[in-house]
């Protein structure tokens, strides 16, 4: 079971920003435990945490869910190869991440610059101790992920063991 304090903002982040800036409705599916084995993806946003929390928020997207986001997030066609493209993807991650940041209560938390890593089935790998949490989302555009990866200070992970992936 999901502790809520830490991944709600994520949820409810990914949904506002989605819904503001692009005038998508996001629907979120069931988050699971994140294996580095999983399949790869053709464009991610990386941003990292720290403070009161360490780790990495990392939004991941089918290269085809990437254009049309980005086009729409623009408001013209960009092709993946334009300079704009893997900074209009940055932006989305850290307006993501900047808003869950805001309700993390109580915590005291800093977001890196984002870092874009684009190419066809690539793997972004998250700290072996630390779980990820991947959340599925939706959209009328396609589908997308985001994963949280958090450690407070404490040393605890931020969720609870989840069933693995079957």
């Amino acid at each position: 079971m999901l502790e809520a304090r830490y991944f709600s903002p994520f949820l409810e982040s990914t949904a506002h920003v989605f819904q503001t800036m692009l005038q998508l409705v996001v629907r979120p599916g069931v988050p699971r435990l994140r294996h580095n084995s999983d399949a790869g993806d053709d464009a991610s946003a990386i941003i990292g945490l720290s403070g009161d929390v360490t780790g990495a928020v990392t939004l991941r997207f089918p290269m085809e869910t990437a254009s049309r986001l980005v086009s729409q997030f623009i408001g013209e066609d960009v092709a993946p190869d334009h300079p704009d493209f893997p900074d209009a993807l940055g932006e989305l991650a850290n307006m993501v991440a900047g808003s869950a940041k805001a309700q993390l209560t109580g915590k005291t938390v800093s977001i890196s610059c984002p870092s874009i890593v684009m190419g066809a089935a690539h793997h972004v790998y998250q700290r072996r101790d630390i779980p990820t949490v991947e959340i599925p989302f939706s959209t009328d555009v396609g589908s997308f992920i985001v994963d949280v990866c958090m450690l407070d200070t404490a040393g605890q992970a931020a969720s609870q063991p989840l069933p693995a992936a079957g």
